[in-house]
């Protein structure tokens, strides 16, 4: 995949055509996004956002909670929750503006996640928060706020996990048996591997039975009907869409996404997992979790500023601003970039830890932005003792960073080597010992970000900078090392 973003011939449904695809500018050089996931399951704000289809699975913590607190999944079943999504706080305005003070440069709500409840003006159910609870666009105003700030809105789209994730509900007496809720339900297929308790079977690239043809064409519909008309320049999907019987409908969503998006003028690109897509036709995401070095194509982490959960819940484990920035800079320094996941309150509200931790990593950004926006790795990502695990879901698992760590990013004629902990009176950059490959000339000047030129010194064992008095942020610390052109 190229990395610019020059004119293109239309596509086809072929992974040789898809290929052509360019990954935008904007994205490679905005580096930092907001994921928003916010629905239905907000309001039981219990375990995490696979509530739905928990209380459903006999004998699970959230069926227990839900019989306990609700009573009978025949008296108060998921549907019954919709009057309790009442978004009356709900700005988007407000929302957007945070994530522009938070220092991202894009935008991507969770269109519609596995509950089959759309956020959006969904044309195919009547089972949307356009005509039911809020009874409003989400995601329309969310795009016409993201666009007026000047920033890139995107979409996600959950629909293909639907096809089994209500079938909990077939096993037992409840209310996804009645076929007046099948457009919220349905169709709630007993495929999942839920007898099986391995990684194999949910990570099986061929379920049974397989999702039909109706089914199929109705989320080809759905997710085109989002890209007509929202004009998303990312398309996030979850990891379902590996099955082999996708292949053809995603070739076919692919092609009329990037040619919609060639007709805009607008760079768009697609996120995916695994092999879901053919290497080169979109842009691969990391959930939770991140590489080891530089990886050659731009690609996504993305992430949660919750441990245990995407939506909102009562009880969040969540982790620190620092930590969150650290992972910023890892990812970036190794061609990536990061999407972080808020989940709002059922009354339009982002909650309070999460407000504070946007804000904390735009006052971050405010000082060390130069060092992530519009950058490219250097020849290596960086130096240090500590280790970052490779591959999904490795994110929590990491021990904290120290005053050796650093990662390193350029531009131009500079070189810049963030230290992920505050080194004490002098920071030792093994890398550009005396002869390093990674300067590119005689160094000119080297500063802090935030704090101003410092002096150094260079030999055989590194590069030794003084540092200031005074750090100049709360996290992470960039040091500006300018060559000769």
């Amino acid at each position: 995949m190229t990395q610019n973003t020059s004119a293109q011939e239309p596509f086809e449904p072929t992974w040789e055509s898809l290929k052509q695809v360019q990954v935008p500018d904007w994205y490679i050089n905005g580096k930092f996004g907001i994921f928003i996931h916010w629905g239905l399951y907000s309001v039981p704000a219990f375990s995490n956002e696979w509530y739905p289809r928990n209380m459903y699975i006999q004998g699970s913590p959230e069926f227990e909670h839900h019989v306990k607190t609700y009573g009978s999944h025949t008296e108060f079943g998921y549907k019954d929750f919709i009057p309790q999504l009442t978004a009356e706080k709900f700005n988007a305005d407000e929302w957007v503006q945070l994530f522009k003070d938070a220092g991202a440069r894009f935008v991507v709500p969770v269109a519609e996640h596995h509950d089959g409840f759309p956020m959006y003006d969904c044309s195919f159910s009547e089972w949307t928060a356009v005509k039911m609870g809020p009874k409003r666009d989400i995601v329309g105003e969310l795009a016409e706020a993201t666009r007026k700030q000047g920033m890139v809105f995107g979409a996600s789209s959950h629909r293909i996990e639907h096809w089994w994730f209500f079938d909990g509900g077939r096993k037992f007496d409840s209310d996804v048996q009645d076929p007046a809720n099948d457009g919220l339900y349905g169709p709630a297929v007993t495929a999942s591997p839920e007898t099986a308790h391995s990684d194999a079977a949910w990570t099986s690239h061929d379920w049974q039975p397989r999702p039909d043809a109706k089914f199929l064409e109705d989320w080809l519909a759905r997710t085109c009907e989002i890209v007509d008309k929202y004009k998303p320049q990312l398309l996030w999907f979850d990891w379902w869409i590996e099955q082999t019987i996708m292949k053809p409908y995603l070739q076919r969503f692919a092609a009329y996404y990037y040619n919609r998006a060639a007709e805009w003028g607008l760079g768009a690109v697609i996120n995916y997992k695994h092999d879901a897509f053919a290497e080169g036709s979109g842009v691969y995401d990391v959930e939770r979790g991140q590489f080891k070095g530089i990886a050659p194509r731009f690609w996504q982490n993305d992430t949660s500023v919750s441990k245990n959960s995407w939506g909102y819940i009562q009880a969040h484990d969540y982790k620190k601003a620092a930590d969150v920035i650290g992972d910023l800079i890892d990812v970036v320094s190794k061609n990536g970039a990061l999407l972080l996941n808020v989940g709002p309150k059922p009354d339009g509200t982002i909650p309070e830890p999460e407000v504070e931790m946007l804000r904390a990593i735009g006052r971050w950004l405010a000082i060390n932005g130069e060092a992530i926006y519009d950058t490219r790795p250097a020849p290596i990502f960086g130096e240090g003792p500590t280790e970052v695990a490779e591959g999904q879901f490795t994110d929590t698992h990491r021990t904290s960073f120290t005053g050796q760590d650093f990662r390193f990013t350029t531009k131009a004629n500079t070189l810049y080597a963030i230290v992920l902990a505050w080194p004490s009176e002098e920071a030792v950059i093994k890398s550009l010992a005396s002869g390093s490959a990674l300067q590119t000339g005689a160094i000119s000047k080297i500063s802090m970000l935030g704090a101003g030129e410092l002096q150094w010194t260079q030999d055989g064992e590194g590069l030794h900078i003084k540092t200031p008095a005074q750090k100049p942020c709360d996290a992470a610390f960039s040091f500006k090392i300018q060559f000769t052109a």
